[in-house]
């Protein structure tokens, strides 16, 4: 019987035309591969003699649902790793018949869920940073000391220069850093509110009366500078030297001449400053800049009387040094801060010369 199925007669199904079908469109393999995917055989069958690696990975892509750009073949012996693109996609698989083939790589679904428990991962250490990222928060803000943070902006050093033409500025402008950030020189600024415009170098070749000063106050801290390196420029001398320097300068900020008020003060500043060290986070005073060979500044005067601590005028007599203008009512440069300084050691030297003759005289 034929039935009418939408005015279409059925036509009954013969099973052995259809296996017929069925056979002369897929024709049997000439060959098979066998590849180990995970320790687990699998076999590929190729239906034309000249199948070529290519033809292997496409087959991999298609019946083992894993993309080409997944697949690594270690063959043994001798050929090794090859994976898509390959250098020689026309090697023929019949030479690697009798090889040992592991794929190794994984699937669409593979990824898939790898990715998606990566995802997963990511977000819960991303909530549990987040956690405590704000427990942090609450910590640091709990102990957080206002007042503090706005002293540090007023009391501080406000710019930092080294000096460009020399080498390794970089260096130089690490090591006034450094000094600017020291704990105890921090605590100590804040403490006596001293606010200094610049922290900049001094050349190493500058010298006073053939000797080097390591320090020098312009303004009554509008400007410190420092030597910092050694006299031939191959160095840096010690940090801990250089601090004691900053020490001294910043003591200028208040007194000018050295007297029994500029060293009280000096004194005062480098107690405070070295009280501070255990604060440093174990940090050794050296580090970058410990120098071995640095004698301190027993060769070195700090600022060749301290005359630098501010702008003078020069007058006559004793003490006629004073703070203030010149007689133009400008400020003095550096170098006629120098040249002050080196007329009045001068008189004093004179002076002294003379009492020793006049104590000579007396004696006969």
């Amino acid at each position: 019987m034929t039935s009418v199925n939408d005015g279409i007669p059925d036509k009954p199904v013969d099973s052995a035309s259809e296996h017929e079908e069925l056979a002369a469109e897929d024709p049997p393999a000439l060959f098979s591969i066998t590849i180990l995917l995970h320790s687990k055989p699998v076999n590929l069958s190729f239906y034309t003699e000249d199948a070529t690696i290519q033809d292997l990975s496409d087959s991999v892509a298609e019946e083992l649902h894993i993309p080409p750009a997944n697949q690594k073949f270690l063959i043994t012996p001798k050929t090794g790793l090859l994976k898509p693109p390959f250098k020689d996609p026309t090697l023929q698989l019949r030479t690697l018949q009798e090889k040992k083939i592991v794929l190794m790589g994984a699937t669409t679904t593979e990824v898939e869920e790898l990715e998606s428990d990566l995802s997963e991962r990511k977000a819960r250490m991303e909530r549990r940073r987040a956690a405590l990222d704000a427990g942090r928060m609450v910590k640091a803000n709990k102990y957080r000391d206002v007042s503090k943070e706005m002293d540090e902006g007023r009391y501080r050093f406000h710019d930092i220069q080294p000096l460009p033409q020399l080498p390794d500025p970089g260096k130089s402008k690490r090591f006034l850093e450094r000094l600017a950030n020291d704990v105890g020189i921090k605590a100590s600024m804040r403490k006596h509110g001293f606010s200094v415009g610049l922290l900049g170098e001094l050349d190493p070749y500058e010298k006073f009366e053939g000797s080097f000063i390591l320090g020098l106050n312009t303004g009554h801290g509008s400007k410190i500078e420092l030597r910092l390196r050694t006299d031939t420029y191959d160095g840096y001398r010690d940090y801990k030297t250089i601090r004691n320097v900053l020490c001294h300068e910043l003591a200028h900020n208040v007194w000018g001449p050295h007297d029994q008020n500029f060293w009280a003060l000096c004194k005062e500043i480098e107690a405070e400053v070295a009280r501070n060290d255990h604060r440093s986070g174990g940090q050794s005073l050296g580090g970058e800049f410990y120098n071995p060979d640095d004698k301190g500044v027993a060769d070195h005067e700090m600022d060749h009387g301290g005359w630098t601590g501010g702008t003078f005028v020069l007058g006559g007599g004793s003490g006629s040094l004073e703070k203030g203008a010149s007689s133009t009512g400008q400020p003095l440069t550096r170098r006629e801060i120098m040249a002050a300084a080196a007329e009045e050691r001068l008189r004093k030297q004179r002076e002294a010369e003379g009492k020793g003759k006049e104590a000579k005289d007396d004696a006969k």
